[in-house]
């Protein structure tokens, strides 16, 4: 069996106003997760924190959580703070967050690669000294024009938000299923898996 998931980080900006942007699909997701909804998070290593005791091969094992409050472009530091304390290896955690590549309706799971223009990764990879760890990825779409920051902090339409909750149940399993049996084992199915037709 491969590494074990021991933090699991929801990249987005905190406040309001950020709240139903397309770059904070990862905070859409985690507040969708039934897993979460006993959480209660409090405010640690430059973020909400929280952890829960999940089955993992008949064992409990705890899980932490974390949403950083540092903006997008500094979460490294917040998951940098959170991996030291706890001292987890890169391959310990699991970073959620918005992808351009992919289109709407898809998820992928992947492990390492390239950081395509996105601050939040490129802050992980500058805090952990590596991009060698998990991903899971939200399919955002690429505007139809060249102004992406723009289109990254504008909100979902309504249309797309009700795709969007046609695919949090299937990645919430997903997210079970990984802090079960570790991500190895949903790597090849969760690839680029479109869940919206």
């Amino acid at each position: 069996m491969g590494a074990m998931i021991s933090l699991v980080v929801f990249l987005g900006n905190t406040g309001r106003k950020y709240a139903g942007n397309r770059h904070n699909v990862a905070w859409q997701f985690a507040d969708s997760l039934p897993l979460l909804s006993s959480l209660s998070w409090q405010k640690k290593f430059k973020g909400l924190y929280g952890s829960l005791s999940v089955d993992s091969g008949g064992e409990r094992r705890l899980v932490h959580f974390l949403k950083p409050e540092t903006f997008m472009n500094l979460s490294g530091e917040s998951m940098g703070e959170a991996a030291a304390f706890f001292r987890l290896a890169p391959e310990n955690l699991l970073v959620v967050h918005d992808e351009l590549e992919l289109p709407l309706g898809t998820a992928s799971l992947k492990w390492s690669g390239g950081l395509g223009g996105h601050n939040g990764l490129r802050s992980a990879k500058a805090a952990l000294g590596t991009a060698d760890f998990w991903r899971l990825r939200f399919g955002i779409g690429r505007p139809e024009h060249a102004d992406v920051a723009s289109y990254v902090l504008s909100d979902f339409s309504a249309e797309e938000r009700i795709s969007l909750s046609v695919v949090w149940p299937p990645a919430a399993e997903l997210l079970s299923g990984v802090l079960e049996k570790g991500p190895e084992a949903f790597q090849k199915e969760w690839q680029k898996k479109k869940l919206v037709q």
